[in-house]
């Protein structure tokens, strides 16, 4: 595979964020070309993502994706230089628009003009970066600005936009540094990145220059039905109850009969409805899920698609260690 194999761990999973750390380790051995984690209400990232730059020389750092509305900006560019730092420059920042969920119900900020902050946000990093200060007079943000005690970055880290929809993609390639994207097919894949391109044009960029990393939740297992079985609950769970952003895209990828039959069981809380409701087909245009051989062809095939950088791998929900020891040894061998 000419992609890069990134591999996403999630919080939950573990007991103490040194957790975190052996799993980077481990992937370090396996190969893989980067670790990235996840931030919604649980551990703040940072200590765990610190943990594992530390005991890691090659691979990369990054996490996916923290939201706009839960640090200030300046707080952000102090987070990600320090990272950057802590992991001897191989740390990416990843920024997204978030949900209203998250936002609402866990940081208590109003879900307003989520783009437009997204984009602010990530102007006021660039000058924390690059000037040494966060002064910015825009429509969000009104910042008179102080000096960052260390000063302009001589190596500051890359930006990360996690998007969906095209204005947000297109939003990415204007002033993002990369794309990590979910939940896509192939096809779908192939059309949106049309929107990044797009944005990279407006930015005055090169398109090429933007690592794109799509994110992918798979299981691989000699016990293929168990697998997959997972797979489709995770994925149907996604797409009816993880927010409206999931599932409009998956529908506007030419499944909305998919996803209205799983958002309507997600109303009456009918979770194996759910997962009945995702027909194998349509599980496997988004997930690998299957026997490890099965798995490794469909990773291999995601990272031929024009355009990729880097492949995502995360796990779904229910795994045993078993099972996410084989999934990493499976797609490892792409390496």
């Amino acid at each position: 595979m000419n992609a890069e194999l990134d591999l996403l761990v999630r919080l939950g999973d573990y007991d103490e964020p040194q957790g975190v750390a052996d799993r980077a380790v481990q992937a370090e051995a396996l190969g893989f070309d980067r670790l990235t984690v996840g931030e919604t209400t649980g551990w703040n990232i940072v200590p765990p993502l610190t943990l594992a730059a530390d005991r890691t020389e090659e691979l990369g750092i990054s996490n996916d994706v923290i939201s706009p509305y839960g640090r200030t900006p300046s707080m952000l560019a102090q987070t990600a230089l320090t990272l950057q730092a802590a992991a001897d420059g191989r740390f990416r920042f990843g920024i997204g628009p978030s949900s209203p969920a998250i936002t609402e119900r866990w940081h208590g900020q109003e879900f307003d003009r989520p783009l437009r902050r997204t984009r602010e946000v990530i102007e006021i990093m660039r000058g924390v970066f690059e000037d040494g200060t966060p002064s910015y007079d825009g429509e969000i943000f009104d910042i008179p600005g102080l000096d960052y005690e260390r000063g302009p970055s001589e190596n500051p880290p890359p930006i990360d936009v996690g998007a969906l929809g095209p204005k947000a993609t297109e939003m990415a390639g204007r002033f993002g540094d990369g794309w990590a994207p979910q939940l896509f097919t192939k096809d779908g894949l192939r059309n949106r990145l049309e929107d990044l391109e797009r944005g990279a044009e407006l930015g005055g960029k090169d398109p090429s220059d933007l690592r794109v990393a799509p994110i992918v939740r798979g299981i691989a297992s000699e016990d293929r039905e168990a697998a997959r079985e997972k797979a489709r609950s995770t994925v149907a769970f996604l797409l009816g109850a993880y927010g409206p952003y999931y599932g409009n895209s998956v529908a506007e990828q030419g499944y909305p009969d998919v996803v209205d039959e799983i958002r309507a069981a997600w109303e009456e809380r009918d979770t194996d409805a759910m997962a009945r409701a995702l027909p194998a087909d349509v599980l496997d245009e988004l997930a690998p899920a299957g026997t490890p051989d099965e798995v490794r062809e469909w990773v291999a095939e995601y990272g031929e698609i024009e355009g990729v950088d880097a492949v995502r791998v995360g796990f779904v929900n229910g795994m045993s260690d078993t099972d996410k020891e084989t999934t990493m040894e499976a797609v490892a061998d792409l390496s």
